[in-house]
C-alpha cells in the first residue's frame, strides 16, 4: 500500500492502532505479566482503558504536546502503556536501558530534555534522584513498584497507580483535551526517540516516526504472516529498536500479544509456560541453551545419549528439507516422526519452542552448526539484518530460503545499494528521520535521497540475491603487506566455539593478527567440573594451562578454517592471551547490547596489546573493574601470552581505500 499522509488504513499513531484494537480486538489478549508466579491478563480493551488513565494522569500533571518522557526499566505492561499514553498526549517516549549506570542514564535525560520520567522501582528512582541536580528540564517522576519508597519525599515523585486514579478522577476536565491530541497525531510526527548503543562515542538520539514504525510494522508482519492469534515474550531491553517494533510495533499492528516475564532469572521458566509463535532472540542466548542441553547430554545415560545421537543425525539430514517443503522419502519421514516423538518434541518443549512458528536471530553472526540444529529440531529459525535507523528490517530471509551463512532478501519496501568500498546503504519506509540535536551525524549518515550508509561491508550473492555482512566498514582494513584485515569474520568463527565468549582482534596495518579471548564460564566451567579441575574465580579458570590448550586448539582450528579463504586468509590468529576478566558494560568495554568497544579496549589494555606484538610470553598487569554495587576495585593478574599454528599461504593483497 503506498505511503500517505493519512498513514496507512488511516491510522496514523500507535495510539490510532489501540483505538482499532480496543474495538476489532476488544476481548483478545494485548498483554500478560507474571508476578508473584501467576500470568495476569488483559485484553486489548482493557489495555486501552489503563493507558487512558495514565494519559489523563499526565495531562493532569502538566505534560505538553513535544515534551520528552523517559521510561526505565525491565519488561511490563505498564511500562509499554508508558509509552503509547505520552504518545496519546502528544509527547515522545525515550525508553532507556535499566542496566545503565546513573551517568549514563544522566547524559541520556540531559539530551533529550525530559520532564517527565516513568520507572519501575526504587533503583531506578534512587538512578534518577543522583543525577537529578544535574537535569535541569526534569521536573516529575512516577514509579510504579512502591516498595521501598514510602519515605521518600514525594513532592516531585508519583505512584503510577495514584496518576491513573487522577487520571481518572479528572476525566471530565481532561477528556477533550486528550482528543484532541489524539486526533491531531500526524503520520510524520514522532513517535520514539531510541538512543543507538554508542559503540564509537555518546549515544545518537534517533528519531522514529509513526511513518516509520507503522509501515515497517506492517511490511515485517506480512512478510511473516504474522497475525492477531501469535504470542510473543518481551524479555529484550525495553531501549532496543528490536523490542519497540516487535511489543509495539508488530504487536499493535497485529493484535497479537504480549507476554512479560516475572523476572530474568524466570525467564527460562516463562519462555516454557508461554511457548511463543514468534520470537527472537540474540546467537548468544541460542548459543546458551544448546550448550545447556550438550551440558544435560553429557550426564545423561549412555543408553539415552545413544538414542540422542541417532535421531539428531537423522534430523540434520532431512530436518531443514522438511521445513522447507523438499522432498523426502517415506522412511526418513516415518524416523523423523518417532524423533520428534522421542527427542525433538521433549526438546522443543523443554526450550519453549513447541509452538515457535517464526523464529528470527540477529545482532552477531550465529555458527552454522548451532543455526542448524534449531532448524533440524523444525524450528523456523532465520536471520535478519537491521538497524536502529531502519525501524530494524533491512533484510528478512523468506521461508524456504534459509542459509547461516546470509542476511536475506531486502525487506518489503527497502531499497540497498553497495557502494564501490563494499560498505551496504538502503533507505526504506522505515528509515529514521533524524539523529536529535546532531544535524552533522544526520547528514554524514543519510543524504538528501534518503540512502543510509550502514557502516558495514558486504555484498549480494549473483545467484540467490541474499546479502551477505562481512564486517563493520571501519573495521576492515589492510594488513602491513596489503592483505585484508577483517576483524569481525574472525572473531565470529571463533565465536562458534561454545567455549569463547568474547574476541577482540587486532591486526589493522600490523604484520599479523593477534586476539584478547574470553572464555564463556558456564560452558568451561562445567567441562572443569566433568574433568575434575577445580578452580574458585573466572581468573583462576581463565589461566588453567588446560584451559588454555583448549582455546588454543580452538583458535588453530579457526585459522585453518579463515585458511580457505583467499580474500582473508591473512586474518590467522598468530599469539592469544586468555583476558582475566569478562569484558563488561559498567566498564566501558561493551555496549549495553553487548557489542565491543574496539578503541577503547585497545586504548586500555594497551599493556597487553604491546605484549602481544613484542614476543612476549607473559604478562602483568593491573585493572581497575566496577562491581555490581557500583564501587571500583583492581584485579591484578599475570597472563600466559601463547603462540598459535597458523597454516602457511599467501593472502590476496587488496588496495586500500
Amino acid at each position: 500500500m503506498a505511503q500517505n499522509a493519512e498513514g496507512v488504513e488511516g491510522l496514523r499513531s500507535v495510539p490510532a492502532l489501540l483505538k482499532r484494537n480496543a474495538t476489532q480486538f476488544s476481548n483478545s489478549p494485548a498483554y500478560r505479566e507474571k508476578e508473584y508466579g501467576i500470568w495476569q491478563s488483559w485484553t486489548w480493551s482493557e489495555a486501552e482503558k489503563e493507558i487512558e488513565a495514565l494519559a489523563l494522569g499526565l495531562l493532569n500533571l502538566g505534560v505538553n504536546e513535544g515534551d520528552f518522557i523517559a521510561v526505565i526499566g525491565r519488561n511490563r505492561p505498564y511500562l509499554y502503556w508508558s509509552m503509547v499514553a505520552a504518545q496519546s498526549v502528544g509527547a515522545v517516549p525515550v525508553p532507556l536501558y535499566q542496566d545503565s549506570v546513573a551517568e549514563e542514564m544522566e547524559y541520556v535525560l540531559s539530551h533529550c530534555g525530559a520532564r517527565f520520567v516513568i520507572v519501575a522501582d526504587q533503583e531506578q528512582v534512587d538512578k534518577v534522584i543522583e543525577v537529578q541536580e544535574h537535569l535541569h528540564q526534569f521536573e516529575h517522576m512516577i514509579y510504579i513498584d512502591p516498595r521501598g519508597l514510602r519515605k521518600y519525599d514525594h513532592s516531585r515523585l508519583h505512584q503510577f497507580s495514584h496518576v491513573q486514579d487522577q487520571g481518572r478522577a479528572a476525566r471530565d476536565e481532561h477528556i477533550k483535551e486528550l482528543d484532541r491530541r489524539r486526533g491531531g497525531l500526524g503520520y510524520d510526527d514522532t513517535c520514539v526517540m531510541l538512543y543507538t548503543s554508542g559503540t564509537t562515542g555518546k549515544p545518537k538520539g534517533v528519531v522514529l516516526s509513526n511513518r516509520n514504525i507503522i509501515e515497517t510494522a506492517k511490511n515485517s508482519s506480512e512478510f511473516d504472516h504474522l497475525r492477531e492469534g501469535d504470542e510473543v515474550l518481551a524479555y529484550l531491553p525495553m531501549a532496543w529498536v528490536g523490542d519497540f517494533i516487535f511489543s509495539i510495533g508488530q504487536a499493535y499492528w497485529t493484535g497479537f500479544c504480549v507476554n512479560c516475564p516475572e523476572s530474568a532469572d524466570t525467564m527460562m521458566t516463562d519462555l516454557r509456560e508461554i511457548a511463543p509463535s514468534y520470537y527472537f532472540a540474540p546467537p548468544r542466548v541460542f548459543e546458551t541453551q544448546l550448550t545447556s542441553i550438550m551440558i544435560r547430554m553429557e550426564d545423561a545415560s549412555p543408553l539415552k545419549r545413544r538414542i540422542f545421537q541417532y535421531f539428531m543425525n537423522h534430523a540434520r539430514e532431512v530436518g531443514p528439507k522438511i521445513l522447507d517443503g523438499h522432498s523426502v522419502g517415506t522412511l526418513d519421514r516415518i524416523k523423523y516422526a518417532l524423533g520428534e516423538f522421542m527427542v525433538y518434541g521433549p526438546l522443543k518443549n523443554a526450550l519453549g519452542f513447541s509452538k515457535v512458528r517464526v523464529g528470527y536471530t540477529a545482532g552477531e553472526a550465529i555458527g552454522p552448526e548451532i543455526f542448524d540444529f534449531y532448524r533440524a529440531l523444525g524450528i523456523n529459525l532465520k536471520q535478519l539484518y537491521g538497524q536502529t535507523e531502519a525501524s530494524v528490517f533491512i533484510t528478512q530471509q523468506p521461508d524456504g530460503e534459509v542459509r547461516s551463512d546470509t542476511v536475506g532478501v531486502p525487506s518489503p519496501g527497502v531499497e540497498i545499494k553497495i557502494a564501490e568500498n563494499g560498505e551496504v546503504f538502503y533507505r526504506s519506509p522505515g528509515t529514521f528521520v533524524e539523529y536529535y540535536k546532531n544535524a552533522e551525524s544526520t547528514a554524514d549518515t543519510k543524504d538528501a535521497e534518503g540512502w543510509v550508509a550502514t557502516g558495514d561491508a558486504g555484498f549480494f550473492e549473483p545467484d540467490t540475491g541474499h546479502l551477505r555482512i562481512i564486517d563493520r566498514a571501519k573495521d576492515v582494513g589492510n594488513m602491513a603487506d596489503g592483505a585484508m584485515f577483517a576483524p569481525k569474520y574472525v572473531e565470529n568463527k571463533l565465536k562458534f566455539f561454545p567455549n569463547i565468549l568474547e574476541v577482540v582482534v587486532f591486526g589493522a596495518g600490523r604484520d599479523k593478527c593477534c586476539a584478547f579471548i574470553n572464555i564463556d564460564l558456564t560452558a568451561v566451567g562445567n567441562w572443569a567440573e566433568r574433568n575434575n579441575i577445580a578452580y574458585a574465580s573466572y581468573q583462576e579458570l581463565a589461566g588453567h594451562p588446560k584451559v588454555l590448550d583448549m582455546i588454543q586448539s580452538h583458535v588453530e582450528d579457526t585459522n585453518a578454517s579463515v585458511a580457505e579463504d583467499e580474500m582473508l586468509s591473512g586474518c590467522q590468529i598468530h599469539r592469544f592471551l586468555v583476558l582475566h576478566k569478562e569484558l563488561d558494560a559498567d566498564d566501558g568495554e561493551l555496549t549495553r547490547t553487548r557489542k565491543v568497544r574496539r578503541k577503547i579496549i585497545g586504548e586500555k589494555f594497551e599493556d597487553l596489546v604491546n605484549a602481544l606484538y613484542d614476543g612476549s610470553t607473559s604478562v602483568y598487569t593491573e585493572t581497575e573493574v566496577t562491581y555490581e554495587d557500583g564501587r571500583k576495585g583492581k584485579i591484578k593478574a599475570t597472563l600466559e601470552i601463547r603462540d598459535a599454528k597458523v597454516v602457511p599461504v599467501t593472502p590476496k593483497a587488496v588496495a586500500a581505500e
